[in-house]
């Protein structure tokens, strides 16, 4: 595993820093649990505290790396990272302490994950909410731009091990299921063809780390390469070894129409999988979920069960899943929670509302996001989606915007 050590999550809230009036934090707000003077020989060199320069960016790092590794944690553990986490990102994101500062919110008032203020996911595409530099991270993810005003958010990685980490794990549960490889094919074009695509890196990793010899995309300069795909259906028929095929939704609705034109269709082994992800988004005609995973099977054979669905966005750092048409999971270092977009409050109990995410992942953004997803919380966990904000949850959507970003520019 990349990383180090786990290290001790504090239950207290942290010292202040040389310069800080004792008691009180950056914020300038009360700090009951900080002493009211420094300590002997404050202050020690190597004694960690929230605040720039003092918790680093490798801390952050080796802490998250390590409570992935590790088994479901209780609630509390999940909070104490999660306040860690806001610590240093009030700390060191500008645009987000601002944000907190103009609502109220400081470390002082927030108090479990639900607490912390949800960043409105659109806001990516207006300001700059990073952490480190963006001028020296590793990667900048940027959505699609298939909105109505076309602007494309921006994800700041300073670092791919936290999302690698983060995906292979929940990756090799979700969807490998025991199966160490599998040959697979790639519905979307490459990394190198879409370096700043989450999504294209997410299916390059999938193949690297868990694809077998002869794994390959399935497209070329102009789109689907059918021929190819129909030898790789071909050969995996012929030997009777699985076969995957991953990609974006609407790149599986191509395949299917070209398929019933060609009238081609394929009876892949037992133990065959299909990943989808992304929905539409008006670049196929709509179908139903069960239209949709009926042609996957009666195309390709590919029973339902393995049929997987992949919840992400650019805006994350982890993924969530649905087999078979349950309710959509993620791993241990992500909760969600369902609410009303304009308070902020949660929702009643089996009421649909907006989708607020808090990805530990995310260490370097934001690890709160509100989202434009409306769905409802499943019976045992997780959430059913429902789809798109629109109405009053669009209009309450767009208010918690506009408040964010005039907030967060001061």
């Amino acid at each position: 595993m990349v990383g180090g050590r786990a290290r001790g999550l504090p239950s207290a809230l942290p010292f202040p820093r040389p310069g800080e009036e004792p008691g009180r934090g950056s914020d300038g707000l009360p700090n009951a649990n900080a002493p009211s003077e420094p300590s002997p020989g404050w202050p020690a060199p190597k004694r960690r505290c929230y605040g720039r320069g003092a918790m680093t960016e490798g801390d952050v790092v080796a802490e998250i790396l390590a409570f992935m590794g590790g088994g479901a944690p209780s609630e509390a553990a999940f909070d104490a990272l999660a306040l860690r986490l806001f610590a240093y990102q009030f700390e060191n994101n500008d645009s987000f302490r601002r944000f907190c500062m103009n609502t109220g919110r400081s470390r002082r008032s927030v108090a479990t994950w639900r607490d912390i203020p949800p960043a409105p996911i659109t806001a990516f595409k207006s300001l700059t909410l990073s952490c480190a530099d963006p001028a020296g991270v590793e990667r900048v993810f940027m959505t699609s731009g298939t909105t109505r005003d076309g602007v494309r958010g921006k994800c700041y990685h300073p670092t791919l091990a936290v999302y690698d980490r983060s995906m292979t794990l929940h990756f090799a549960e979700r969807f490998m299921r025991g199966r160490d490889r599998i040959r697979m094919g790639i519905l979307f074009p490459t990394e190198d063809e879409m370096p700043n695509s989450s999504l294209a890196h997410y299916l390059a990793l999938a193949a690297r780390e868990f694809g077998a010899a002869g794994s390959r995309c399935l497209l070329h300069e102009k789109g689907l390469d059918s021929a190819r795909i129909y030898d790789e259906l071909e050969r995996a028929e012929r030997s009777g070894e699985p076969y995957a095929i991953l990609g974006a939704t609407y790149g599986f609705v191509h395949l299917f129409d070209e398929m019933a034109r060609d009238g081609r269709s394929f009876a892949l082994p037992p133990g065959s999988r299909a990943l989808d992800t992304g929905g539409f988004k008006g670049r196929a005609p709509e179908l139903a979920a069960g239209e949709f995973y009926d042609r996957m099977t009666g195309l390709l054979g590919i029973a339902r069960e393995e049929c997987v669905n992949m919840y992400g966005m650019t805006e994350l750092s982890t993924q969530f899943y649905d087999v078979g048409g349950g309710a959509k999971t993620g791993p241990h270092w992500i909760r969600t929670r369902v609410a009303d977009p304009l308070s902020g409050a949660d929702a009643p109990p089996g009421a649909a509302g907006v989708l607020v995410h808090c990805d530990l992942a995310n260490f370097n953004s934001v690890t709160t996001i509100m989202t434009e997803d409306v769905g409802v919380a499943a019976e045992g966990g997780g959430f059913r989606l429902l789809g798109r904000a629109d109405g009053a949850q669009a209009k309450g959507c767009s208010m918690a915007v506009e408040e964010f970003l005039r907030s967060a520019r001061g």
